[in-house]
């Protein structure tokens, strides 16, 4: 332990599990006070209890204007304010495209994923204008690049780099940098959510993606919630105290190329289409 979040009060959205939880446990560890917003009050109470004096609990829907502003109100009440903001709560969205798109379900993931990070922002900023400057972290997703990965999803994830890079000229005068991590397939609950399992045999099976994430991109392992935690950390530290306004791709290469690149025995698409008009070479032809 390095200490380098020594003094620093934080809040993680979404902190009870997951990727959440994964920065909560690495900024305690790096020396930080943190408040974990979130709906799981049972594992909320046992994360307070692990953590002693470190960690504190307060139950927040982050599409809510008022709880968000209790939230506030609760990490600078237990801790005295804030320097460091997480918005990282989400979740997958409706996986269907816009002829079918469940307008409820994209209102929903708009709110949770989008309006959530900006009222976390607006409630948050001043009180580390209070103790001047902070850093603020809105976790968005390569979905924000490409399709493929749920079109609300991709949308609000998009957004949100949007609102990182758009808001962050402003939060300046301030004090305050605003940054992005983009995650890369990340073992968590939320992919067994996202097919409709519910939260606690979601967090029994994510064990069981580790295999198969780990031939998905070109460094052959299964990304873990804590390679977030590591970029959030260089983010919420001094080491990143001349960057603001951008992102960080932690996705073990996934968005480097065709899977060609990393793995020879993936066809190349135009190899595949080729393959089905080039004529039989026992069949005879032209010479």
């Amino acid at each position: 332990m390095t200490e380098r979040l020594a003094g620093k009060i934080a809040l993680v959205t979404g902190g009870c599990s997951g990727i959440g939880l994964a920065i909560v446990e690495r900024f305690v560890e790096e020396g930080a006070k943190v408040l974990a917003a979130d709906m799981q009050d049972e594992k909320g109470a046992n994360l307070e209890r692990a953590h002693g004096g470190a960690v504190a609990y307060c139950r927040c829907d982050v599409t809510d204007e008022a709880q968000v502003a209790a939230a506030m109100a609760a990490v600078k009440k237990a801790f005295g304010g804030l320097d460091i903001l997480v918005n990282n709560a989400g979740s997958s969205g409706p996986a269907t495209g816009i002829i079918d798109m469940d307008v409820p379900g994209w209102d929903a993931t708009m709110a949770l994923l989008l309006r959530g990070p900006m009222l976390g922002m607006k409630y948050g900023a001043p009180l580390m204008v209070e103790r001047g400057g902070g850093s603020i972290i809105n976790i968005a997703s390569i979905a924000a690049f490409e399709a493929g990965w749920g079109l609300a999803y991709g949308v609000a994830k998009a957004a949100v780099l949007s609102l990182s890079q758009q808001s962050a000229p402003d939060m300046s005068k301030s004090n305050i940098r605003v940054n992005a991590i983009c995650p890369g397939v990340i073992v968590t609950p939320i992919f067994g959510i996202s097919v409709g399992l519910d939260r606690a045999v979601a967090d029994q099976t994510a064990g069981a993606l580790v295999e198969g994430a780990a031939r998905m991109q070109p460094i052959q392992r299964a990304g873990a919630p804590r390679d977030i935690a590591n970029a959030a950390l260089y983010f919420a530290s001094e080491d990143s105290s001349f960057v603001t306004g951008t992102y960080q791709l932690v996705d073990g290469g996934i968005r480097t190329g065709q899977r060609i690149a990393w793995d020879e025995a993936s066809p190349l698409p135009i190899h595949e289409v080729l393959a089905t008009i080039a004529p039989d070479p026992e069949a005879g032809g032209a010479a």
